[in-house]
């Protein structure tokens, strides 16, 4: 099977269920941003980090599969099974913050990104995850987005902010303290 098909020459794309849409879609940006975001994932994963933490961000790739399917299906047309997001997930993300910050210092400032590749990873991670679920919202407005994708994806930008405040703590890293002039 060739991975090329040719189908988008035009600057179209099928949904799952067929419908043709422009690649600049709002569907379309709001999944491929989710594809970029969990790009971004295994970079973090491919650091020197800990191996529960490597176990976390792989099950956030699968759960990041699953929202890109849910975002991919035409919502008016699909007939397919599309794997779904549950309570659960949300939930090991919110267990996973809590449980970084039982060791981790009270945060008293902002923080720059910046320390080393991992922590920025987290950071750049961060950014696009908070993109995407603008688009989501966006996308929510016009058309049908499960509810569970937008806190997913809200509750995934803060755990990946909490994962670099934690990386820099267990690496001995000072974090980047943003100190306003005045």
């Amino acid at each position: 099977m060739k991975i090329y098909t040719k189908t988008g020459d035009k600057g179209y794309t099928s949904l799952i269920g067929g419908t043709r849409v422009p690649k600049y879609h709002l569907r379309i940006e709001s999944y491929g941003t989710v594809d970029e975001l969990n790009s971004y994932i295994g970079l973090i994963r491919d650091q020197g980090i800990d191996q529960h933490d490597k176990n976390i961000l792989k099950e956030i790739q699968d759960r990041l599969f699953t929202i890109g399917s849910s975002l991919a299906a035409d919502p008016e047309k699909s007939k397919m099974v599309i794997p779904d997001l549950h309570a659960t997930d949300i939930e090991l993300l919110e267990r996973e913050m809590d449980r970084m910050n039982e060791t981790l210092p009270e945060l008293r400032h902002f923080i720059l990104p910046g320390g080393s590749n991992a922590i920025s990873f987290c950071h750049i991670a961060r950014c696009v995850c908070r993109r995407a679920e603008r688009l989501c919202v966006h996308l929510g407005e016009e058309s049908t987005v499960d509810e569970k994708v937008k806190i997913y994806l809200n509750r995934l930008s803060d755990y990946l902010f909490t994962l670099a405040r934690a990386i820099a703590y267990e690496y001995k890293v000072a974090e980047n303290q943003w100190i306003p002039r005045v």
